[in-house]
């Protein structure tokens, strides 16, 4: 196409958007007080639809993009009508990502800005079914994974942008306490019993929905917000602690791990040492000494600790690659109970990962793929489990890892 081809189609394009039929109606409706009735918000919606997919097709991207966002936040903020407006706020997210728009901060704080519009909206909204309410959270999560993969795919961020992880991992975690999403207490007792022992366990959807808001808070570097909601789960029972356990661990202490090994692989050893040093200083009741020697004594019938085992991979991780045999020892004499936590196929991916950044221990080249796939977003799939028990117990080692957690010499 010429230059002046290209010019009268963007001046033919810009006068009739000044005159668009849709785009004043959409408008209007806008600012009418009957936005709030269900009829008026479709006609919205499907007008708001119409000017995006208008937009686009003439090649005026950035209008396309300012009317999904636009219209979406009136009609969470005017009308509250949530499924309506999620409709809109997906077809916002694909028009990002098709258009290849960039990951500004401008877009990360509208994000936040929907994101805190549809909690508000939903929380107002006292006569929607328990069910509808599940499913609009579900939706939301699902909007914010895929603003949080378009800001990877067209941001500057490594993994993401790090409000976009924020504003997903308070997303999980609200999920995790909303008896909408997760059942109530009865509710998963009465689905607990009524399973068939031959029938395979469900996930339990609130420590995976915490797990994942770890995850992200760990990604978005929001390592003061993994401690208050640490803070907040109880300790330990004697059942957790008790050498091989059969029961998953404290969520305390696994959500505690799954952070660790999340900021170690993607390579902060920073926040790694931020957060372990806080769990410490601000949760642990348990002495370092009484753990440690918990550590070594495998006759006392406890597992041991996670924080323990945290904090000296973290002082192994500091250390150079020829410390390879103690963090494979470390790891191995650990499987046990990673392998009791959920989701050990996705912690299996973060140690392998460990291994190959600070150890130069690559793994087998039909793993390769998969891992790299895994990490690229710190999403789900299957890697296969931990496996084996605990290893035998090497002294020296053990002792290794001790000076190793203390700062000593390699």
């Amino acid at each position: 196409m010429s230059a002046a081809a290209a010019r009268r189609r963007k001046q033919r394009a810009a006068k009739s958007g000044n005159a668009d039929p849709i785009q004043v109606r959409l408008d209007a409706l806008l600012k009418d007080p009957t936005l709030k009735e269900e009829a008026v918000a479709y006609e919205a919606l499907q007008l708001a639809q119409s000017a995006v997919r208008r937009n686009v097709k003439i090649g005026n991207f950035a209008q396309a993009t300012e009317v999904a966002y636009t219209s979406s936040l009136t009609l969470l903020t005017k009308s509250g009508r949530v499924s309506v407006s999620s409709q809109l706020m997906m077809g916002l997210v694909q028009v990002l990502s098709e258009t290849h728009t960039a990951c500004s901060q401008k877009w990360v704080d509208r994000f936040a800005e929907l994101d805190a519009a549809y909690r508000v909206a939903l929380e107002e909204d006292t006569t929607m079914d328990p069910a509808e309410r599940g499913r609009l959270q579900r939706l939301h999560q699902q909007f914010l994974i895929k603003g949080l993969k378009w800001s990877n795919d067209l941001g500057d961020t490594r993994h993401g942008a790090l409000g976009m992880h924020c504003v997903l991992a308070d997303h999980c975690w609200s999920m995790s306490c909303d008896e909408a999403v997760i059942g109530s207490e009865a509710d998963r007792q009465n689905a607990a019993a009524s399973q068939d022992d031959d029938e395979e366990e469900e996930e339990d959807l609130e420590v995976e929905l915490r797990y994942d808001a770890v995850t992200h808070y760990a990604l978005a570097e929001k390592v003061s917000t993994i401690i208050d909601k640490l803070k907040s789960l109880p300790a330990p029972t004697d059942e957790e602690m008790k050498m091989g356990h059969e029961c998953p661990p404290a969520q305390r202490d696994a959500l505690l791990t799954r952070a660790v090994l999340v900021l170690l692989a993607i390579e902060n050893l920073r926040d790694a040492t931020k957060l372990v040093s806080s769990f410490w200083k601000d949760i642990e009741t348990r002495s370092e000494d009484e753990l440690k020697k918990s550590y070594l004594d495998k006759a006392d019938g406890k597992a041991p600790s996670h924080v323990m085992f945290v904090s000296m991979l973290l002082r192994i991780c500091e250390k150079d690659v020829k410390t390879a045999p103690l963090f494979t020892w470390l790891v191995r004499n650990f499987g046990a109970e990673l392998g009791t936590m959920h989701q050990s196929s996705i912690i299996k991916s973060y140690t392998t990962k460990i291994g190959r950044v600070y150890f130069d221990i690559q793994p087998p080249p039909s793993m390769m793929g998969m891992m790299e796939q895994m990490m690229g977003m710190m999403g789900g799939g299957g890697m296969g489990g931990m496996g084996g028990g605990m290893g035998g117990m090497n002294p020296q080692m053990m002792q290794a890892a001790m000076q190793a957690m203390q700062g000593g010499g390699m």
